[in-house]
């Protein structure tokens, strides 16, 4: 099984630009310095909220990529761009059809 990690925030639709141009290099300090870290997609909601479901393989692995926050200069950036957290769930799924 793969953890899922399932996280809804808003962004000013003035920020989503920069919020989309931020995101490579927030995914590639995750590639290269999360253990654990399978993929992710980023689902635009409305014109203010997003959705970003990020595969993990372990739930220990999610749980510590959580403890360490946005400590590499892409995953900073672009969390600085959220203006709110609305929910973070995590799951399981069986399937292995990654992004």
């Amino acid at each position: 099984m793969t953890t899922v990690e399932i996280t809804r925030f808003r962004v000013p639709a003035e920020r989503a630009d920069a919020l989309l141009a931020a995101r490579p290099a927030m995914l590639h300090d995750f590639q290269t310095d999360r253990a654990g870290f399978l993929g992710a997609r980023l689902v635009r909601l409305t014109t203010d909220e997003w959705l970003d479901i990020v595969f993990w393989a372990s739930p220990e692995d999610f749980a510590e990529s959580r403890r360490r926050g946005g400590d590499r200069p892409g995953i900073q950036k672009f969390f600085s761009l959220i203006e709110a957290v609305i929910s973070v769930e995590e799951g399981t799924t069986t399937s292995m059809d990654l992004p």
